[in-house]
């Protein structure tokens, strides 16, 4: 494939004062090599990028967003492609040994018995084999009960779960008493695939309903994760329905080489804390191609995450893509080497987010890329705040902060639902820096005139930028 590789050398202006009268108002390919170019002698950083062209069509056709009652589901509206399909998965090798669970006298009646003695020792036969691949086979048309259940390696052999039926966890929070953190977690596994176009079903709604975040009386406690993988390697997640969690749908932490492709992950928009996909501690990810609508971050990317990229996003509703919270607590958080490429949109609370503590912290969020991304009707679509403050106390302003820069806003177009499209709300002692907005084009719904907000930020504007920070 013919990659156009673009060299973008920015001349540099800040919210105290820009070194230039006007942006930059056509798109223009400038040769490093050529010294004699006047913005090339600028003291500005360079960007190597690789740019795509955006074509409206190629992304997911546009769906009715249900109607927001509290708790309804929107699983019955998501109509995915062919791939979830297990007719297009096929049949197993011959060469793969296939482990049934049914074979372990796995319960799918639906008369509340539990099946995770059969998983339970389906995983350890797995495990345990050295004969080549192994496939552990969940059914089509069945459901299973699971409680809280977890699946340790290493293993000796390349495991693939293949799930065509439906997996619900069990709706009775008691069974979480020993772990309220994970219904589902994978831990230490290499060369583990999920896949099959089956479900995982938090069945969230009970623990919605007794959160702080919907009944202010109650406490606030930790909800359980619906798939967590821990410190796996050589990880790919495909084709899979992930819904209703109780808290984050599925989260990779401390991972490495890992793919997550074609999920389509639902939860009502009020449910609370439902990130569709939680990224923490985790390098060379890759996600592609998947639909996300939940009841808080499509996409989350935390501390110590670094070379993540994400196409192909459908996102709404829900809280946009973001990156942090970083520096809770004063702590110390790097984030670098993120692309989120070709995504749309539609009516989350924020766009594309990049959100520190307030309260102080350390550390670095850098080499950071959005492009080529469609709004409609979102709220704040570009936001830098590093006065993220989600807690009962006040947040006292500190001296230090994490360190936000070199991010690119390249070809963002639609609708904000808020006067200001464009918020950059940056640290007064660490201000952002080599932040550049290209070929920007965001505007109220109805097409009126949105507006820009941009405080302690250095920054650059290259082609058409409406709005545009002052």
């Amino acid at each position: 494939m013919l990659q156009l590789v673009i060299v973008l050398v920015f001349s540099y202006h800040s919210c105290y004062g820009s070194s230039s009268e006007d942006p930059l108002y056509s798109t223009t390919y400038y040769d490093i090599d050529d010294e004699t170019s006047s913005v090339y002698n600028h003291a500005y950083p360079t960007y190597l990028l690789t740019v795509g062209e955006l074509n409206r069509d190629d992304f997911f056709p546009a769906d009715e967003l249900a109607d927001s009652n509290r708790f309804s589901s929107y699983d019955d509206e998501l109509t995915p492609d062919d791939e979830f399909s297990s007719n297009a998965i096929g049949s197993p090798s011959s060469s793969v040994r296939v482990i049934n669970i049914d074979d372990f006298g796995a319960n799918h009646n639906g008369d509340g018995t539990d099946a995770n003695e059969a998983f339970e020792k389906s995983w350890k036969e797995a495990c345990s084999s050295s004969t080549g691949a192994v496939l552990i086979l969940v059914p089509s048309n069945k459901r299973y009960l699971l409680k809280p259940i977890k699946f340790y390696g290493p293993c000796e052999s390349p495991i693939t779960m293949m799930v065509y039926g439906t997996i619900e966890a069990s709706a009775d929070r008691d069974d979480y008493r020993r772990d309220n953190r994970h219904w589902i977690l994978f831990r230490n596994v290499r060369n583990l695939k999920i896949e099959g176009g089956g479900t995982f079903n938090g069945k969230g709604d009970i623990w919605w309903k007794n959160s702080c975040k919907i009944d202010k009386s109650r406490p606030c406690v930790t909800a359980p994760t619906a798939l967590t993988f821990y410190q796996c390697q050589n990880l790919r997640v495909k084709n899979i329905r992930i819904r209703d969690s109780q808290q984050i749908h599925t989260s990779f932490e401390k991972c490495l080489d890992v793919e997550a492709i074609n999920l389509l992950i639902s939860a009502p928009g009020l449910s609370p804390n439902t990130d569709g996909i939680h990224v923490g501690n985790t390098r060379r990810m890759q996600i592609r191609n998947c639909i996300i609508r939940t009841g808080d971050d499509c996409i989350s990317i935390v501390s110590g995450s670094e070379n993540v990229h994400a196409t192909g996003i459908t996102c709404g509703p829900g809280h946009g893509i973001s990156i942090g919270s970083l520096g809770a607590g004063k702590s110390e958080a790097h984030v670098s080497n993120i692309l989120v490429d070709t995504a749309r949109l539609t009516g989350t609370t924020n766009g594309v987010r990049i959100k520190t503590w307030q309260q102080g912290g350390k550390g670095k969020a850098n080499n950071i890329i959005f492009q080529n991304i469609l709004m409609q009707n979102v709220t704040n679509p570009i936001i830098i705040n590093q006065n993220y403050c989600d807690q009962a106390d006040p947040c006292n302003e500190q001296e230090s902060a994490v360190h936000v820069s070199s991010v690119v806003y390249k070809n963002i177009q639609g609708t904000s639902d808020t006067a200001v499209a464009v918020k950059f709300d940056c640290s007064k002692s660490f201000p952002c820096s080599a932040v550049v907005l290209q070929d920007i084009n965001l505007v109220r719904a109805g097409g009126t005139q949105a507006k820009a907000l941009c405080n302690n930020v250095y920054f650059d504007q290259l082609g058409k930028v409406f709005p545009k920070c002052p």
